[in-house]
């Protein structure tokens, strides 16, 4: 799955001190758990939405329902966004800093 692909992107060689590989790392990591946390958010709408389906009682709750389904689709796109703008600005700072100190 091409979208959402964990692991090391990066590298490291003699270039890179260990302090900028370990920021780097640590950076990646808690960019996978904000991904993480959107996607237990997203869970949790969803399944809040299907509550708020099944209360036959209260038959004007179903807005309800469409909200949190609406904000629980929303959440996922933002931390899917979010994770490989992050991604891609990682490893386009990583490869411009490689390169400068090549030059």
């Amino acid at each position: 799955m091409k979208l959402l692909k964990f692991g090391r992107d990066f590298k490291p060689d003699e270039k890179v001190i260990l302090r900028d590989y370990l920021a780097i790392e640590r950076t990646r990591l808690a960019n996978e758990r904000t991904l993480l946390s959107y996607i237990r958010s997203s869970l949790y709408l969803l399944i809040g939405s299907i509550a708020f389906y099944q209360l036959k009682e209260f038959p004007n709750f179903k807005y309800l329902t469409f909200v949190s389904l609406t904000f629980s689709a929303i959440f996922f796109v933002i931390g899917v966004f979010r994770f490989r703008l992050l991604k891609k600005s990682l490893k386009r700072l990583y490869y411009m800093s490689e390169t400068a100190e090549v030059e």
